[in-house]
């Protein structure tokens, strides 16, 4: 599971950097509004935590708002000292899912993590394919599908972000020899393999388009 930690309190963000990855999980690191909004935009993440209070210009209430407008539909945590009643209601309004207060203990929130977003969000579909993210089993019209590594690595990082555009260098990283062009007759394929519509964004990526 990738991890997008936006805290700006450097020794808070290194100890629970230090303790999601002891549990598995792949860690980015934004100590800024600015280096969050370039990591969401590189990277295709399953989860972010946010702080509220960055200490820059914009706090992590504006942050995931300007996420959610450009249709950044990432599941949210905030891990914040704001406690009060207004503050946890501004964060949901931003479009927050989970709202913990600092301090806290780290296994409650990697509790929170493996309870609330990993089992619930195992299970992916498009049409009449389905697909388990926790052990990459793909099965269309209730049959396994059977893949090669490079086409079923595109599929995952395509059907995690449905709908949404994912960068082809994300996708190049799925190659053995990366380039554009066997690029797309893997995409070729793929669409063909599994009767998917695969829309290109010239110049930007691809999207598992489902209307």
């Amino acid at each position: 599971m990738k991890i997008l930690l936006l805290e700006d309190d450097h020794n808070l963000h290194e100890s629970l950097k230090a303790y999601l990855e002891m549990e598995d999980f792949e860690i980015s690191s934004a100590f800024s509004a600015d280096e969050a909004y370039d990591l969401a935009y590189e990277n295709n993440f399953d989860l972010y935590i946010f702080d509220v209070n960055l200490g820059d210009d914009e706090n992590g209430f504006e942050v995931l708002t300007a996420l959610r407008r450009a249709n950044d539909k990432t599941p949210t945590i905030y891990a914040s000292a704001l406690t009060d009643i207004s503050s946890m209601t501004q964060g949901f309004n931003a479009g927050a899912d989970d709202y913990i207060k600092k301090p806290f203990d780290p296994e409650e929130l990697v509790l929170r993590i493996k309870s609330r977003y990993m089992s619930q969000e195992s299970l992916l579909s498009y049409k009449d394919v389905t697909y388990n993210i926790i052990n990459r089993e793909i099965k269309q019209a209730h049959k396994v599908v059977g893949l090669s590594n490079i086409l079923a690595n595109i599929f995952h990082e395509l059907i995690i972000q449905k709908n949404k555009i994912v960068p082809t260098d994300r996708l190049l990283e799925a190659l053995v020899s990366p380039n554009s062009n066997a690029l797309r007759v893997n995409i070729s394929k793929l669409k063909s393999k599994l009767n998917l519509d695969i829309k290109n964004i010239k110049g930007v990526g691809y999207m598992l388009e489902e209307l």
